[in-house]
């Protein structure tokens, strides 16, 4: 199945032009930097068919003939061409605003020869612009969206409102800077919802892998909460768990489970490694030391040296500190190997838990120019 990439012509590849914001003259002509480089990279490297989609309000009409406008986008479409970017249709909606009509974006009127069509993955597929029409647009097709220049003064507040509830579907981009639009499209997203569901436990597990830190973390142990957290913040990943597990009878269940479940959504996540560095830290706390060696190989082991005089940090069994990672390891499929020395029981397993983050952050990183498996079996 082919995947679209239905892109806006102004303001996403070309800088529009107020205060009509119409490209009716050839001084108002202006590329966005780097854009001819990495939509060539695009049209080049991804399987994506490209697709224009605009509207330009009253093309045609007296005060916007076509005579300003024809030269001058038959110049942009050329110089695309020039660099190997091709696309398929270009779609122009004349109408003005106040007309609503279907043809209009975010209508998809023009779009109805890739709707209920078996050829096209809408699911996977992408639109591309500056304006809250292009993110509705997404969802009328069922597409996902990156939002350009999100902080442009194109509606204030109301907009800002208006994308949060679109905002599941949309990837939104500070500024448009087209290496992060090629970045993103080369590498995907690592998002990950998982769920186990045993007679002990109930673990749900929200993963993003190229998130910023943000958590939602209920285990019902607050130790074992701040340790996750640890984790999500250090590793600069969103994570939520939701945990519901036994602890009327002990801990050993849920913090068990949930390392297994947290694995497991990494397995998910990291199914295709090509261009990531694998491996990856240690870390010093106060008096405290950690070390964390690990290596998304696909295969498990786990080396243990870290031991604990207290038999509980909070209301966390130390005991089990072994058996989260164990789990973890055995899921997840990575070599882990955790060293630790100190005097204080707490700050000893937090540096294990943030030598463990970035480890974990060193080894997922990924190169968008690169497409090396890093190993010599030729499979991971």
């Amino acid at each position: 199945m082919t995947r679209l990439l239905l892109i806006d012509r102004d303001g996403t590849l070309i800088n529009e032009a107020p205060p009509t914001y119409q490209l009716d003259a050839f001084e108002k002509l202006t590329f966005y930097p780097h854009m001819f480089e990495y939509m060539g990279r695009i049209a080049r490297e991804l399987d994506f068919e490209l697709v224009m989609i605009t509207n330009q309000d009253g093309l045609g009409t007296e005060s916007f003939p076509e005579n300003t406008f024809l030269p001058l986008h038959n110049l942009v479409m050329k110089s695309l061409e020039g660099e190997g970017i091709n696309f398929s249709e270009v779609l122009i909606d004349r109408s003005f605003p106040h007309e609503n009509l279907p043809t209009r974006k975010p209508g998809i009127g023009m779009l109805e020869k890739y709707i209920d069509n078996r050829h096209y993955d809408l699911a996977n597929s992408f639109v591309i612009g500056d304006r809250i029409t292009d993110v509705q647009l997404a969802k009328n097709l069922g597409c996902k969206a990156i939002w350009l220049n999100v902080d442009a003064a194109l509606g204030g507040a109301e907009i800002k409102d208006k994308a949060d509830e679109l905002r599941l579907s949309t990837v939104a981009l500070e500024t448009i800077h087209w290496r992060e639009i090629y970045e993103f499209l080369k590498l995907g997203q690592r998002i990950v919802l998982h769920d186990r569901n045993t007679n002990e436990t109930k673990i749900h597990i929200e993963l993003d892998l190229d998130g910023k830190g943000q958590t939602h973390i209920e285990t019902g142990i607050g130790f074992f909460d701040h340790m996750l957290d640890q984790i999500a913040r250090h590793g600069k990943m969103d994570l939520v768990v939701i945990a519901r597990g036994d602890l009327h009878i002990d801990e050993h269940h849920t913090i068990e489970d949930t390392g297994i479940a947290l694995g497991e959504a990494f397995a998910k996540a990291l199914s295709d490694k090509r261009g990531m560095e694998r491996y990856g830290f240690a870390l010093p706390m106060d008096e405290a030391e950690a070390k964390v060696l690990i290596d998304f190989g696909g295969r498990n082991w786990l080396v243990w040296n870290a031991n604990f005089t207290r038999e509980k940090i909070g209301e966390m069994p130390t005991e089990m500190f072994f058996h989260f990672f164990k789990s973890f390891s055995d899921a997840a499929k990575c070599n882990l190997n955790i060293e630790c020395r100190g005097d204080n029981e707490h700050h000893k397993i937090e540096a294990i838990f943030k030598a463990f983050a970035k480890a974990i952050r060193m080894a997922v990183k990924r190169d968008p120019f690169s497409n090396y498996l890093p190993s010599t079996k030729g499979v991971l």
